[in-house]
């Protein structure tokens, strides 16, 4: 398969890859939308540390191609939506509500950090039944792609800020996480918001 990855620090391109496995909890996604975030040109740049031939991107749905065999609420040919932050569930962090910290800090980020990321035809999903959702029938590829980072960064956000119902709150930033971040004040209640 296809793969875009970061060849070295500062430097890109393609290259070909076997289409990954899935372990007895995992699935493997045909990848038919992803987007770029500002962190892979910074994963590029070192943010990360050195890394040789890593596939990159973590914003990414498509179609189950082959899932393992404890997986138990998806199946070949289901569309589904990944999030950017995959973590091990049964991991200490994670179940004391810290999910992104899985494992290591910044341990629950996996694409594109510790293993290979999303810019490629395929891609492979840690613990599927957890980590994955499907996408309703009514909602394109192109639209639901957002949900993977930039929609659940900015509503965790707004979750780890504890609105109070009525509270005033203040979103510095209004690019795409910033007005989710917006949104999901809103969502939490909040009485005035005001964006930077």
């Amino acid at each position: 398969m296809r793969a875009f990855v970061m060849k070295t620090l500062g430097s890109v391109g393609f290259t070909d890859k076997p289409v990954p496995t899935p372990g007895p909890d995992d699935a493997i996604v045909k990848t038919t939308r992803a987007l770029i975030c500002t962190s892979d040109s910074h994963t590029v740049r070192g943010a990360v540390g050195p890394r040789e031939n890593l596939t990159l991107g973590h914003e990414a749905v498509g179609v189950v191609y082959q899932v393992g065999s404890n997986v138990k609420l998806f199946k070949a040919g289901d569309r589904v939506v990944v999030g950017a932050i995959t973590p091990d569930w049964g991991d200490p962090a994670s179940q004391a509500g810290h999910s992104s910290q899985s494992g290591a800090p910044l341990g629950g980020w996996k694409f594109s950090n510790t293993k290979d990321g999303v810019f490629a035809e395929y891609f492979h999903v840690n613990e599927a039944d957890a980590n994955m959702a499907r996408i309703p029938d009514d909602v394109a590829d192109e639209v639901a792609v957002y949900c993977c980072d930039m929609l659940s960064t900015g509503f965790m956000g707004a979750e780890n800020g504890n609105i109070p119902i009525g509270g005033t709150v203040a979103v510095f930033a209004e690019g795409p996480v910033g007005l989710m971040a917006t949104v999901g004040a809103k969502l939490r209640g909040a009485g005035l918001i005001i964006g930077v």
